[in-house]
């Protein structure tokens, strides 16, 4: 995906995969998640969170992680290579001797930082004599958008001879958020909510502010605006941006979801927790329409469940028009039709990501 030709073995049976998840999840489905022997970054992990309410009731939930860590545990055993930072352990990569490296840019596994540190990558793992594939997800598009995941896909199933099989997938996740443009697409600009993505971290806490928000110009905007045909309450730039009570009060959403990118943070957290009790006067809060996405550590570029985001945001934001989807059900569907796993598995999936709360309320 940067224009450079790149030739393989016929036979690909070693592959380094610097990335979170994305081409794993592929290779999953393909039935050769054994060939990965190394990883970009250390985002293999399972998770606990824990919060107590005003009245002292503790609400913890354990185990959560991505689908791909649950699918494929042996991952959390493979060497990495960028322990911290944007440095790749080219010693660790060449003892592995891969058939081929599949970078994606955007990935948090490989924060390159520049262009020039890119390019300085690439000439050092193409003077191994490895061959390189690269990917670019969307945060190293021009502008956010998920318009060439399907692109990323194509080429994963390219480079292992599943072409078939990675048309069927990419074609399977368009049509998903093809079905949400199509459910708004007729909506009047004067009757779109106004929504946000609020970032529950403790890190805002301790700086002063109350939140994180995200600008007209982020993939988290774009899942808003572009997917669900609904409107960013925040209109500023950037991603990460901590705001105060005041700003929050001010802007008063009528939906706010809760994304993941600082941690798992449930709407029960928003509603009852000490620390957010100056935010129980926010429109979103008193008509209880705060949701909790997808838990997705380490999900900047995004995976194969991207249309989980945009399905739960845009139910969250038209309710009326996706009356007859029950997301949790939707979902099972959804796992089972990309990975190939049966009802049960897809289950433990729906509890991995902490989406039983839409089983809960009747979501």
């Amino acid at each position: 995906m940067r224009d450079r030709t790149v030739e393989l073995p016929a036979a690909i049976e070693r592959v380094v995969v610097i990335d979170d998840g994305f081409v794993e999840g592929i290779l999953y489905r393909f039935g050769m998640q054994d060939r990965v022997v190394g990883l970009g970054g250390a985002w293999i992990k399972d998770y606990t969170y824990t919060f107590e309410t005003t009245d002292g009731t503790t609400y913890e939930y354990k185990n959560g992680m991505n689908p791909v860590r649950y699918l494929i545990p042996e991952l959390a055993d493979l060497p990495v290579l960028v322990e911290t930072g944007t440095a790749i352990n080219y010693e660790t990569l060449a003892s592995l001797d891969p058939d081929v490296i599949i970078l994606r840019e955007g990935a948090w596994a490989f924060s390159a930082g520049s262009d020039e540190h890119l390019k300085k990558t690439i000439t050092t793992i193409e003077s191994l004599d490895i061959p390189l594939v690269i990917l670019v997800g969307p945060p190293f598009q021009e502008s956010p958008t998920i318009d060439h995941i399907s692109e990323e896909i194509r080429l994963v199933g390219e480079v292992f001879s599943r072409e078939g099989d990675a048309g069927t997938l990419a074609s399977y996740l368009d049509d998903q958020v093809k079905e949400i443009r199509k459910r708004t697409a007729d909506i009047p600009d004067d009757e779109k909510p106004r929504m946000m993505q609020l970032g529950l971290s403790p890190r805002a806490r301790q700086g002063g502010g109350a939140g994180m928000a995200w600008g007209g110009d982020t993939i988290e905007s774009y899942f808003i605006e572009e997917i669900a045909n609904a409107k960013n309450a925040y209109e500023g730039t950037g991603a990460f941006v901590v705001i105060s009570t005041e700003q929050i009060l001010a802007l008063d959403p009528d939906v706010i979801v809760l994304p993941t990118a600082q941690g798992y943070h449930p709407a029960s957290e928003l509603y009852t927790a000490p620390y957010y009790q100056n935010l129980q006067e926010l429109t979103a809060v008193k008509n209880h329409r705060v949701y909790a996405l997808p838990w997705t550590p380490y999900n900047w570029a995004k995976r194969l469940e991207y249309p989980i985001e945009a399905m739960v945001i845009a139910k969250a934001a038209y309710p009326d028009r996706f009356a007859d989807v029950q997301v949790h059900e939707w979902v099972l569907e959804f796992y089972q039709t990309v990975y190939g796993v049966d009802e049960a598995t897809a289950k433990e999936l729906r509890s991995a990501q902490w989406l039983d709360w839409t089983v809960e309320a009747g979501f």
